[in-house]
C-alpha cells in the first residue's frame, strides 16, 4: 500500500454554484456537479467543492468549528510571468488578493489570493523544483 499521497482534496463551502463558477472562470472543468457536492478531475486526484454544512454533517462538527482552517492549497509554475498570469486570473474571476506576487526570501517568487469562501491559494514559481510537461512535480 502507498500512503504517501493524496487522491481527493475537499473545500467546505457555503455557496456552491458561486465557489464552481469561480473555479470554471480559472479555467477547471467539473467532472461532476451535484446539489450538495462538485468535483473536478486534477490529473490522478480529485478536487472536490462540498456544501459546507453536508462536510459538517459528514465528519461530525459544528460548521462554526470547521471555518476554512489555517491551510494553503498551492499551485507552481515553472516561471514567474506564469505565476503573474495565473495571480491577475484569479483576481478576474472574483478572488480577493492577500499578497501580491514578489520574490520571496528563499529564493522563489509567490503570490497568494483567497477564494470567494475564504480558502487561500498560493501561486509559486519555485526554481529548486522542476516540472514535467504537465506542469506536475518532476
Amino acid at each position: 500500500m502507498t500512503s504517501n499521497r493524496i487522491t481527493l482534496i475537499t473545500l467546505g463551502v457555503r455557496d456552491l454554484p458561486r465557489a464552481v463558477a469561480f473555479y470554471q472562470s480559472l479555467g477547471w472543468v467539473p467532472e461532476e456537479i451535484l446539489p450538495e457536492v462538485a468535483f473536478f478531475a486534477m490529473d490522478g486526484a480529485k478536487f472536490g467543492l462540498y456544501s459546507l454544512e453536508k462536510l459538517a454533517e459528514d465528519l461530525g462538527r459544528d460548521v462554526e468549528t470547521l471555518g476554512t482552517g489555517a491551510t494553503t492549497l498551492a499551485q507552481n509554475f515553472a516561471t514567474e510571468p506564469e505565476v503573474d498570469a495565473a495571480f491577475a486570473l484569479a483576481i478576474s474571476a472574483g478572488a480577493t488578493p492577500c499578497k501580491a506576487p514578489v520574490k520571496v526570501f528563499w529564493g522563489g517568487y509567490s503570490g497568494t489570493f483567497a477564494d470567494p469562501e475564504g480558502h487561500i491559494w498560493e501561486l509559486a514559481m519555485n526554481p529548486y523544483w522542476a516540472l514535467d510537461e504537465k506542469g506536475r512535480l518532476a
